[in-house]
């Protein structure tokens, strides 16, 4: 019963359930410590079905595929894979869905990706470049599922996406509307699609209007069919107006306003996200559907939050106790798990409170671990963290039995030492996070983009023909004249305009920066410009720098910092080459202490993450160079400058030293 829509048969016709979704880590240790989290929630939370995701062309692939075999061969999670068909090889459409089929999986996301643009992506110096663009036999999501339905008959589940406040087209942002959607999703239904499963959302009347809409369609091909609401927990106030930015999707002011009168504390944040999601989900639930209501989570490949919101919204499906505890009457209990006063999590009864039993760190470390590289040291944050950290040829070797389902619970919602083990990555997230964390890199593991439409592309950054055209364009940003780079799609923010001038500098030198950050030592967390986390704390920054030059200059600086040893930096370009002061140093550049908890580093730069890095920043100049005609003079500029140029990251360690960065650049 591994297609999706035999599940939900299968379901009482007014139960609730939910589904995850997850993209392939940038990292060998992410995808590791994925295996471990997807291991614990399968266990703790029993999703109907998990998604994974499909890079934009194909660009994940072989990782999307990897996951996948992950997910439905070893986990045994019924699996649905997200795949595109535009901008990316023929071959590769026929290639993913053999594999799918090999692997077990019989449910696609039919999905189309970027707008077609052949003249772009299309290589056409390879023999039968023509004759292998996937754009030749795809324009839209529908050319897809009717391709799967020729070939593969009903083998498949077919999904297809639903937008309940309009589909954003880049090649068509001004037809956003539910109405100019509907046609196409009529379309694809009629096509063979089996369910609809929708963009994130947080106006719950929005959703409800869209539902309603299409239940009651004229052509009636909606009033059964199963309809999936994509949920986004709240992770942080910046990956949520992010998200909502890229995706075009509103913020109510009464959810904003709770959420800005928190932004700077990530774990307020959490907190309050929680809270919507769970009245979204509960007004969700009173809404009338001719059969389960369903969930979707947009995970980012975190787990606490998910855990928290599942079980106070009663949505994770009953099951066999793990461990059973009797009361000596003949009544059996199922155990709970609670904290130790040591932090352990043991197992009691809920009615006596007196049998005690082992500490589950006895059974389930190997579940818990974070993987490491042999070559790296132990984390340094707290003694205890590095008894649950694994070596990588350790990882995955099971030793006891695993802990009890509601120990692992407690464990995937970040309660007691496992907890926190298991939950580590919470903060941060993102780029500036560890390298070891299923959730480091892009938010939404979708792969190399501009996040924007060529029109708006030109606009913001014309169409340059020389260096200086470029500098040009850093230099508007840097100024507020622009709000959008091709590596950031925001304006700069207020601590860096504290080091505008001298980012202004590095850009007359021809040095373009990407990410940079003043120093700070000391200044209290609820400091308007420099703050974060708590309130009663604490923030400390080292100034660091990351910027694109010509190789001749980076020959020329590379001698200079290698004789100073307050300096650590980290460089590389398109052809795979890197150099460093130290390839194996960790460098948190920010952190903080707050009454009551640990040293918080939400900001880390180290080899493994910035080579990471170094590979989609050059693919954004690729990007770039693709919104202009193959052989014009702004597309041979920008394939110039990523063949030449390299990405360093310089980090000042004395950071009580006022001026230390830059009087070593500039």
């Amino acid at each position: 019963m591994d297609k999706i829509t035999d599940k939900l048969a299968a379901l009482p016709q007014d139960s609730n359930y939910f589904s995850l979704e997850f993209f392939p880590p940038k990292t060998t240790q992410g995808f590791s410590n994925l295996h471990a989290r997807l291991s614990r929630m399968a266990q703790a939370l029993r999703p109907l079905f998990v998604n994974v995701t499909w890079g934009a062309g194909g660009s994940t692939s072989a990782k999307s595929l990897a996951l996948a075999e992950l997910t439905q061969r070893s986990l045994g999670l019924t699996t649905c894979l997200h795949l595109t068909c535009t901008n990316m090889s023929r071959k590769l459409v026929d290639e993913a869905l053999e594999q799918a089929k090999v692997l077990g999986v019989r449910n696609i996301l039919a999905l189309r990706g970027d707008p077609p643009r052949s003249d772009e992506y299309r290589d056409d110096s390879s023999p039968n470049a023509e004759e292998d663009d996937s754009n030749k036999d795809f324009t839209w999501a529908v050319d897809l599922v009717r391709y799967i339905r020729a070939e593969y008959g009903d083998y498949f589940c077919i999904g297809v996406a639903g937008y309940p406040e309009g589909h954003s087209d880049q090649s068509h942002p001004q037809y956003q509307s539910v109405e100019h959607d509907l046609p196409y999703l009529v379309e694809k239904t009629k096509a063979g699609a089996d369910f609809i499963m929708t963009q994130l959302f947080y106006d719950v009347q929005a959703y409800q209007k869209y539902e309603t809409r299409l239940r009651e369609h004229e052509s009636g091909l909606f009033k059964t069919i199963p309809i999936i609401p994509g949920l986004m927990p709240v992770q942080s106030y910046q990956i949520l107006r992010r998200t909502t930015k890229l995706s075009h999707s509103a913020i109510p002011p009464d959810v904003l306003k709770r959420l800005e009168a928190v932004k700077g504390d990530d774990e307020a944040v959490k907190r309050v996200g929680v809270d919507i999601l769970g009245e979204i989900i509960e007004k969700m639930k009173s809404t009338p559907s001719p059969g389960p209501r369903g969930f979707h989570f947009y995970t980012l490949n975190l787990e606490k939050v998910v855990s928290q919101i599942l079980e106070r919204c009663d949505l994770i499906p009953p099951s066999t106790p793990g461990v059973i505890l009797g009361n000596g009457n003949g009544h059996f209990e199922e155990a709970v798990a609670e904290e130790e006063t040591d932090g352990f999590m043991v197992v009691e009864d809920p009615n006596k409170r007196r049998h005690r039993r082992q500490s589950s760190m006895a059974n389930s470390q190997p579940r818990n671990r974070v993987v490491v590289s042999r070559t790296r040291a132990s984390s340094t944050s707290s003694n205890r963290t590095s008894a649950f950290e694994a070596r990588e040829d350790e990882a995955g070797v099971p030793s006891d039995e695993p802990s009890s389902r509601a120990n692992t619970l407690a464990i995937s919602e970040g309660q007691g030492d496992l907890g926190r083990a298991a939950t580590w990555d919470d903060f941060p997230n993102g780029r500036w996070g560890d390298a070891r964390s299923p959730a480091y890199g892009e938010i939404d593991g979708y792969g190399v983009s501009l996040h924007v439409n060529t029109p708006e592309a030109k606009r913001l950054w014309g169409d340059p023909t020389s260096i200086e055209d470029i500098s040009n364009v850093f230099r508007r940003h840097l100024n507020g004249e622009i709000d959008a780079m091709p590596w950031s799609e925001d304006a700069l923010q207020p601590e860096t305009l504290t080091i505008k001038d001298e980012l202004l500098r590095m850009a007359e030198k021809g040095w373009w920066t990407v990410a940079s950050q003043p120093a700070v030592n000391g200044l209290r967390s609820a400091d308007p410009t420099f703050g974060w986390g708590p309130k009663n704390g604490f923030v400390f920054q080292k100034p660091f720098v990351e910027f694109f030059l010509p190789s001749a200059d980076w020959k020329r600086l590379h001698g200079e910092l290698g004789d100073d040893d307050n300096i650590t930096y980290f460089a590389g370009n398109a052809g795979g080459d890197f150099v460093s002061s130290d390839p194996d140093s960790v460098n948190p550049v920010t952190w903080g202490t707050f009454a009551g908890k640990e040293i918080i580093t939400p900001t880390i730069i180290e080899g493994v993450s910035f080579k990471a890095w170094m590979e989609e920043a050059f693919g954004i100049w690729s990007e770039w160079q693709r919104i202009f005609k193959p052989g014009s003079e702004s597309s041979k500029l920008l394939e110039r400058i990523r063949k030449d140029y390299w990405l360093v990251n310089v980090i000042a360690n004395d950071f009580a030293e006022k001026g230390a960065l830059w009087n070593k650049l500039i």
